[in-house]
């Protein structure tokens, strides 16, 4: 698109504020594709990426991976000449998966791959042996009634293939069974769930995640089968076949232990005291070593901050750099952050999550309480991803921003998420092939650009989204 026709579009949607002028394309565009510019010309994203995930590993909450993560990114935001680096206490659950198995004994033996899932109580010490049930979704699980009881319940719910014109993986109605499947079944009398795993697709690895046991009077263990093996035990029930399996985990619930979020700013020029939020979360599942989920998030949000300080772009408001600690099972640090901050954040103009991977950036989500405002902040929004079409992130939509961020809502501060091409992101999600390999350095350095180029838009313009 040429300048000319990128002033006249932006344009045609009106301007954000009364104040607002000259347009954000003359004031913002060249600022802009400097930023650009020199983050793909060169940046140390994936070198931050391979020393978190093959140095560190994977950094489940209480581990001492995460507290090593959490040095380590004092140390190297530290180096990288931020200010106000520092970390902010935060009480996260600890739990350990220990030994786990799981063996199909009927009809025939073989060993099944399992994740136990976060949060999970141990089976006793040798195990629950018992016939399986298949059931599909609540209704199938109704109609089993007391057939349930004393039985394995198996969840075999599948998520739908990624949907390109849609956008949408299923997965967030999919993973209900995850979270939500061994208090339904133990209500029946079940001894324990299995859940297929929530992807649409597998080479034999099973997806962990958390799920929670709610007002259950009763708590019995859960894990997940690869879709391989979910499908197998569904196929032998629907041909009449017995199915007994014997389950075996260790699990142990540590209670609550201290860790931190990490903090790092550019402060403002102007307004020091407003705040736009840039953040990935820092911790990981036990497996695998959290490259897209949320390895890849991290490391765009401290190199972000870098490339605007070496370009010397000091913007009027802070852009503060969150990595947060416990999104997976718990999300205390996000909501740790909204309570000791909570004060301040009639201040926050905007906070940032990416926590989608590192794939082909499209755009930025925003959510805001007031649909009227949404409708504005969308707009405005539009027009400051418009100056990005050097990455391809342009596209502007009202919806989901993120996990750790969203405690922030009820406070009414403008909640974003980095949206990117999800076609392959549940492929590995929460798996031990969650790894640096399957993270592309050009993309990475793209989400970089884009967050950064769009955080001092934000934290410059004169007047808010949704104004």
């Amino acid at each position: 698109m040429t300048r000319a026709l990128l002033v006249a579009a932006l344009m045609i949607t009106g301007p954000a504020t009364a104040d607002d002028k000259p347009d954000l394309a003359d004031r913002y565009q060249t600022t802009v594709n400097k930023i650009i510019d020199a983050t793909l010309a060169g940046n140390s994203s994936w070198q931050k990426l391979v020393e978190l995930c093959d140095d560190i590993g994977h950094r489940l909450s209480g581990s001492k991976a995460l507290d090593q993560a959490i040095v380590w990114a004092v140390k190297t935001m530290k180096a990288d000449g931020h200010e106000n680096v520092h970390t902010e206490k935060v009480m996260v659950p600890k739990w350990v998966r220990g030994a786990e198995s799981c063996h199909m004994l009927e009809p025939r033996p073989m060993e099944l791959k399992m994740l136990g899932l976060g949060g999970s109580v141990a089976t006793p010490k040798g195990g629950i042996t018992a016939e399986v049930a298949v059931v599909r979704d609540e209704k199938e699980l109704k109609a089993l009634g007391s057939g349930a009881k004393g039985k394995i319940v198996l969840f075999a719910n599948r998520m739908p293939a990624y949907d390109a014109q849609k956008g949408g993986s299923g997965y967030g109605h999919t993973v209900r069974f995850r979270g939500h499947g061994a208090r339904m079944a133990s209500e029946l009398g079940a001894v324990a769930v299995l859940v297929r795993s929530v992807t649409a697709y597998s080479l034999h690895t099973p997806h962990t995640g958390a799920m929670r046991y709610g007002d259950a009077k009763r708590k019995i263990p859960a894990a997940a089968l690869t879709v391989e093996d979910a499908a197998m035990l569904e196929r032998f029930a629907q041909r009449g076949k017995r199915v007994k399996v014997r389950l075996k985990m260790s699990a142990k619930d540590h209670g609550m232990v201290p860790s931190a979020n990490v903090v790092a700013e550019i402060r403002g020029s102007e307004k020091p005291e407003e705040v736009v939020i840039i953040s990935g979360h820092l911790d990981a599942w036990d497996v695998g070593t959290g490259a897209h989920d949320d390895g890849a998030g991290c490391v765009m949000a401290m190199e972000a901050l870098t490339v605007l300080r070496k370009l010397g772009l000091r913007p009027r408001r802070t852009i503060r750099a969150i990595l947060w600690t416990n999104e997976e099972n718990g999300l205390k640090g996000g909501k740790t952050y909204a309570r000791d901050h909570h004060e301040e954040l009639s201040n926050h103009v905007a906070a940032i999550e990416a926590d989608s991977g590192s794939f082909e950036p499209k755009g930025f989500s925003l959510r805001l309480t007031d649909p009227e405002a949404s409708k504005r902040g969308v707009k405005t929004l539009g027009r400051v991803l418009a100056l990005l079409h050097k990455t391809g992130a342009t596209h502007a939509k009202a919806g989901w921003a993120g996990a750790d961020i969203s405690p922030m809502a009820k406070h009414n501060v403008p909640l974003m998420g980095l949206r990117m091409d999800g076609s392959l992101y549940f492929n590995t999600h929460h798996t031990a092939a969650d790894t640096v390999d399957k993270v592309d350095p050009h993309i990475l350095s793209k989400n970089v650009a884009s967050m950064a180029a769009l955080a001092f838009v934000l934290a410059d313009m004169p007047g808010r989204l949704g104004d």
